[in-house]
């Protein structure tokens, strides 16, 4: 007997249209089942509730499938998806268990009419989900160990900015002032470059060491640093008291944006490393007497091979109403390219680190490498950019696209 081989590939000969099955939708359909047997679109559906208009049969779990179809998809607007989803349509809501794609007009007045409550109550499911699953059986969270032996947990705390690009729209006499629809959820801010251009910020959390997103907190222009700090705080004290861990041994690593004094006070006590940014620091009588004497250490930086002389300074009082502050200066010679971070003064590069670490357990070329060490993060970040890019524009409103944001990044 003779068996014949059947080719998968078919060749269409007609002129009739005959859509291809999506790439995504095998990714689409794996993480699908896994949220049903995890619980995670129940609890979606029983707990992220809002009174709404408009809507017809549609439910929020309807909604969400969308977004969480979206962000696997990797298209990159919701035009695009809804092209290549329409000849799939059934069989994508299939998947949640719905059996009725909403309109893309329907998306877009489901994320405007979004509010505040429903919003947390996703946001809550999100740091619940992600605290209940262990990434392995035997989970190991990682961290450092300092030199008596403590056990740290670091976290990251920093965030993205994007920006709207607008087209520019005549304005004159006989016309009315033009309505940006991005202005609601945007404001100008810097975004690296001289341009002005309004953008909306993004800050994220993240532990460094199983790479886990443990929230998103949106805000229009460069946003509000403080406030999205003190919800970054809240959202990382869950994580320690979930893993049974001391909440004394909760490392925190901060970009200048936050190397001021001020800021202390919104870390609830949590152990820190930040970047200084306060550079009057430097004028400071005790600080330059220390700075006449030899330094206590020399690091060199592996790839830039820049030698920076460090000078411990502990117990400075950078907030009256605060406990004393341990900085370490460091130091090294100018470059003919003008340093982009501390401040040069006399051929001299300062730069300043905050921590709350002592000197007995962490020394200040640990401080430094740690804090130097962040860039890892930056690439984290860069990597969410390239596979998610959870900062798409989805809708004109704060809270449509700070849904969507959580979403993307469940």
């Amino acid at each position: 007997m003779t068996s014949i081989a059947y080719s998968p590939i078919s060749i269409q000969t007609s002129a009739q249209s005959v859509p291809s099955t999506p790439d995504w939708l095998g990714e689409v359909t794996l993480i699908s089942r896994y949220l049903q047997r995890q619980g995670v679109l129940t609890a979606i559906e029983e707990q992220v509730r809002f009174a709404r208009r408009r809507f017809g049969r549609d439910e929020v779990i309807d909604f969400v499938a969308v977004l969480f179809g979206y962000a696997v998809s990797g298209e990159r607007t919701l035009e695009v998806f809804y092209e290549h989803l329409q000849p799939w349509a059934d069989a994508f809501m299939a998947l949640f268990g719905r059996d009725r794609l909403p309109a893309r007009a329907t998306l877009s007045r489901f994320l405007a009419a979004l509010d505040q409550t429903a919003i947390e109550s996703l946001r809550t499911l999100f740091l619940k989900d992600l605290l209940a699953r262990p990434l392995e059986k035997e989970e190991h969270p990682g961290g450092i160990f300092d030199r008596q032996g403590n056990h740290y947990l670091v976290f990251d705390v920093d965030g993205t900015r994007e920006a709207a690009r607008q087209r520019a729209l005549p304005q004159t006499a006989d016309r009315p002032a033009p309505q940006r629809r991005l202005r609601p959820l945007c404001a100008p801010g810097y975004t690296g470059r001289k341009r002005g251009e309004v953008v909306r910020s993004r800050t994220t959390v993240l532990q460094a060491h199983t790479h886990q997103f443990l929230g998103t907190f949106g805000n229009p222009g460069n946003g509000e640093y403080r406030a999205e700090l003190r919800r970054a705080v809240t959202a990382i004290h869950s994580y320690p008291e979930t893993h049974h861990h001391p909440e004394e041994r909760v490392l925190l690593r901060l970009d200048g944006q936050y190397g001021t004094g001020a800021v202390l006070a919104d870390l609830a006590g949590l152990a820190y490393v930040m970047r200084g940014k306060d550079y009057q620091i430097l004028k400071r009588t005790e600080v330059q007497t220390r700075l006449k004497l030899p330094p206590d250490q020399h690091l060199t930086h592996p790839e830039s091979g820049v030698v920076r002389a460090l000078y411990d300074c502990p117990g400075l009082t950078l907030d009256p109403t605060l406990s004393p502050c341990r900085v370490v200066i460091a130091t090294h010679p100018a470059q003919e390219t003008k340093s982009r971070v501390g401040v040069t003064r006399a051929g001299v590069v300062y730069e300043l680190f905050l921590t709350a670490l002592p000197q007995s357990a962490v020394t200040a070329s640990d401080v430094v490498a740690l804090y130097l060490h962040r860039g890892a993060f930056e690439n984290a970040l860069a990597d969410e950019d390239q596979e998610q890019d959870p900062d798409r524009w989805v809708s004109h409103t704060a809270l449509g696209q700070e849904c969507w944001q959580i979403v993307s990044q469940w």
